[in-house]
C-alpha cells in the first residue's frame, strides 16, 4: 500500500499508525538514533541482510517495510507459520524477475525461528549471491533458533520493549487519530501498564476502549471504563520462549544469591505469567540440591514437601507452600560442593578407562570366588574403632584417591568437613604405623606383615582420636550420622 494512501477507519489502529519514515518510529533509539547502526544503513543507502530479535510489538515488521520503502525495493512478506519451501521458491522467482528489471528485493520472514533447518537453508544461496535482502524477525534467541550458516550471513539487531515514555507518546498519537479523544491521567497510565512494553497491544487496547467510549457517549476515557472494558492484564510470557527461561534463570540466581525478596518477586512473576506451578516445584527441588545441598539438607525436604502440598491443594492454596520453600532456600546456607563433586566425578569416569574392582572390595557369594580371593582382606567398618577402617582404600588399585568432595565451611557441611578431616587424620596415623603396604597407588593396609593398628577410640588422649562433636543447639542433624553412612 502506498504511504500516502488514505486508510479506512475499518483498518486497525495499529496499521493506521504504522510509521512512514524512520523518524516516525517510536523507540529503538539505540538502533535508529543519530550515528546508530540502522540509521547509518538507511542514510548510506546500503541495505544488508539482518535478523531483528525482540519481543512482540516493538517494530520489527515496521522496520522491514521501511527498509523496502527507503531503498525502493520490492517487498515480499512471508510468515514462517503459514509458509513452506514452495513459498520460498516463489519468493526467489519474484526476486529474480525484479533483478532483471534492475530492482532490489527485500524478503521479510516473520517468526523465522519457526522455520525448520531445511527451510532456513533454502535462503542461504540467495542471501549469499545478493539476489535479495533477507530480513528475519524473531522473538526467540537466534543463537538457538536460527541456523548458524544463515546467522553468519546476517547482522543481528536486538530490539527493546517500549518504555512508559515511548508508550505515552504512542497514546498521544492514537488519541489524535481517534478525533482527539480524551484520557484521564489514571486511564492513560492504566493503558500504558496494560501494554507491558508492547506497542501493538497498547494500540489495540486504546482502540477497544475508544470504541466503548463512543458507544456509551463518553468523550473522556476514565479508569472505570478502562476496568470494565479491558480483560485482565496478561504479562508477556511465552512458556517455551526466552521470557520464560530468562525469568526462571532470574529466580534461580536470586535463590543462589540469598535474596528472599528477589526470589519471591520472580516466582510471583512466573505465576502471574502463567507458568505451571508443577514446573516451578521441580526447579525448586533442583535448586535445593544444586545450591544448598548438604549445607542444609532440610532445604531439599522442604522443597519436596512444598511440591507434594501443591499436588494435594492445587492453585492457589498450594502456591503458598512453593513460595515459602523459595524463601527458605534463599535464606539457607549455600553450598555447591556436592554438585561440583558429582559433576567432576561423572566427567572423570566418562573419560577414564574401565578399571577393575580391587579384590578386597569384590563380592564373594560362592566358594569359587572366595578361593579366588574375592573380598579377602576387606575390613568391615563396623568391627573397627569408631566404625572406620582407617587407612583402607576404596578406589581401583591403579588409581590414586581423588578429592572431588570439598565441603564448604557453612551450615551442616562445615561439620561434615570437620568429620572428614578427622577421618583423614586417622588415615595418616594408620599409614605412619603401617608403612609397608601393597605396592600400588592405593595400597591395601592389610598387606603389611604387621597387624593393623586400631583407630583411636573417640575420647582417648591421642590428638587424632576424637571426632568433632556436632552441635545440636541449631537443630541440625549430627554430621557423624550424615558422614558415617558414606564411610
Amino acid at each position: 500500500m502506498p504511504n500516502d494512501a488514505p486508510l479506512s477507519a475499518s483498518v486497525p489502529l495499529a496499521e493506521r499508525l504504522r510509521p512512514h519514515t524512520i523518524d516516525d518510529v517510536i523507540g529503538q533509539r539505540h538502533l535508529l538514533g543519530k550515528g546508530k547502526p540502522l540509521r547509518v544503513a538507511f542514510e548510506a543507502g546500503r541495505p544488508h541482510s539482518m535478523i531483528l530479535w525482540g519481543p512482540p510489538g516493538v517494530g520489527k515488521t515496521t522496520l522491514a517495510r521501511l527498509m523496502a520503502d527507503a531503498f525502493k525495493a520490492y517487498f515480499i512478506a512471508l510468515s514462517a507459520v503459514l509458509s513452506g519451501v514452495k513459498d520460498i521458491r516463489d519468493a526467489v522467482e519474484a526476486a529474480q524477475i525484479q533483478r532483471a528489471q534492475g530492482k532490489q528485493t527485500v524478503v521479510f520472514v516473520d517468526e523465522v525461528h519457526r522455520f525448520n533447518k531445511a527451510q532456513q537453508d533454502a535462503f542461504l544461496p540467495h542471501v549469499e549471491s545478493g539476489l535479495f535482502i533477507f530480513v528475519g524477525a524473531t522473538t526467540e534467541n537466534p543463537s538457538f533458533e536460527v541456523n548458524g550458516a544463515l546467522l553468519s550471513r546476517a547482522a543481528v539487531y536486538v530490539l527493546k520493549s517500549l518504555n512508559d515514555e515511548e508508550l505515552g507518546e504512542m497514546v498521544t498519537r492514537a488519541a489524535h487519530e481517534l478525533d482527539d479523544i480524551g484520557f484521564t491521567d489514571e486511564a492513560r497510565q492504566g493503558l500504558i501498564d496494560s501494554a507491558d512494553g508492547d506497542g501493538r497491544k497498547l494500540l489495540n487496547n486504546v482502540e477497544i476502549v475508544a470504541q466503548a467510549a463512543v458507544s456509551q457517549g463518553q468523550e473522556t476515557i476514565d479508569e472505570a471504563l478502562l476496568a470494565s472494558v479491558l480483560a485482565e492484564n496478561l504479562r508477556r510470557f511465552d512458556k517455551g520462549g526466552d521470557a520464560f527461561y530468562d525469568q526462571i534463570s532470574a529466580l534461580h540466581k536470586s535463590v543462589r544469591g540469598s535474596s528472599p525478596d528477589g526470589a519471591l518477586y520472580w516466582f510471583c512473576r512466573m505465576l502471574d505469567g502463567g507458568a505451571d506451578p508443577r514446573y516451578l516445584s521441580r526447579r525448586i527441588v533442583r535448586m535445593a540440591w544444586e545450591d544448598i545441598g548438604l549445607a542444609d539438607p532440610r532445604a531439599a525436604r522442604i522443597a519436596l514437601d512444598a511440591a507434594e502440598t501443591y499436588e494435594r491443594l492445587g492453585t492457589p492454596e498450594g502456591e503458598l507452600a512453593l513460595a515459602q520453600a523459595v524463601l527458605y532456600l534463599a535464606s539457607a546456607p549455600k553450598s555447591n560442593a556436592g554438585y561440583n563433586a558429582y559433576n567432576q566425578a561423572r566427567a572423570f569416569v566418562g573419560k577414564d578407562k574401565s578399571r577393575a574392582v580391587p579384590i578386597h572390595l569384590r563380592n564373594a557369594p560362592t566358594k569359587l570366588m572366595k578361593e579366588l580371593g574375592y573380598g579377602h582382606e576387606y575390613r568391615y567398618a563396623h568391627d573397627e574403632p569408631d566404625a572406620y577402617a582407617a587407612g583402607e582404600t576404596y578406589f581401583p588399585d591403579d588409581l590414586r584417591a581423588q578429592n572431588w568432595y570439598r565441603p564448604v565451611p557453612r551450615g551442616l557441611e562445615g561439620k561434615i568437613g570437620e568429620k572428614l578431616n578427622w577421618l583423614k587424620s586417622l588415615d595418616a596415623e594408620w599409614r605412619r604405623a603401617n608403612a609397608k603396604g601393597r605396592n600400588s597407588p592405593n595400597a591395601s593396609p592389610n598387606a603389611s606383615s604387621e597387624a593393623p593398628a586400631k583407630a583411636p577410640a573417640a575420647g582417648s588422649t591421642s590428638s587424632a582420636s576424637s571426632p568433632p562433636s556436632p552441635s545440636s543447639a541449631s537443630g541440625k542433624a549430627s554430621p557423624d550420622q550424615s558422614a558415617d553412612d558414606d564411610n
